[in-house]
């Protein structure tokens, strides 16, 4: 683990793909193809998301507005090497602020059931298990469904 260091969060650009592919691989049994990445950017480039440490991208984080006002995180990743030093929290906060500024009343996610430490995070986040949804994965694993309601604004998120 990276010892703490100073990172800072910013809109992603085409040419961070590759980085961001790289954190795909090191994170995900089922990473996002390139083509995948590059089209999220390109539909919604004001809700992709970089953390950057030394010019390096080391997180990122998808989000779009869905189903009416609900802001929907779609991915979010952090480089194994520079996790516990609160990327992934500000990534989610940041992404969270977008979301209400946008009219979002509820935040919600997908987490695989067999990801617990992913769960933990979004729980002590605020998120609260809503549904299991079976077979949501390609290879056939259940995901569980998270929401994090914001009638209280952004004290919801700590």
């Amino acid at each position: 683990m990276a010892t703490q260091q100073i990172f800072h969060i910013r809109g992603a650009k085409s040419e961070d793909m590759s980085e961001v592919l790289a954190i795909e691989y090191k994170c995900f049994p089922d990473p996002y193809p390139i083509s995948l990445l590059n089209r999220l950017h390109s539909m919604h480039p004001d809700g992709f998301l970089v953390a950057e440490v030394g010019g390096k991208v080391v997180g990122y984080i998808i989000g779009a507005m869905r189903w009416g006002p609900t802001g929907h995180i779609l991915a979010i990743g952090v480089d194994p090497d520079y996790r516990r030093n609160k990327i992934g929290a500000t990534l989610v906060r940041n992404m969270v602020e977008r979301f209400v500024r946008r009219g979002a009343k509820t935040v919600r996610l997908e987490a695989r059931k067999s990801n617990s430490g992913a769960q933990l995070f979004y729980h002590k986040l605020g998120f609260k298990d809503r549904m299991e949804v079976p077979y949501y994965y390609e290879d056939g694993e259940t995901a569980v469904t998270m929401e994090l309601p914001l009638d209280g604004g952004l004290s919801s998120v700590s």
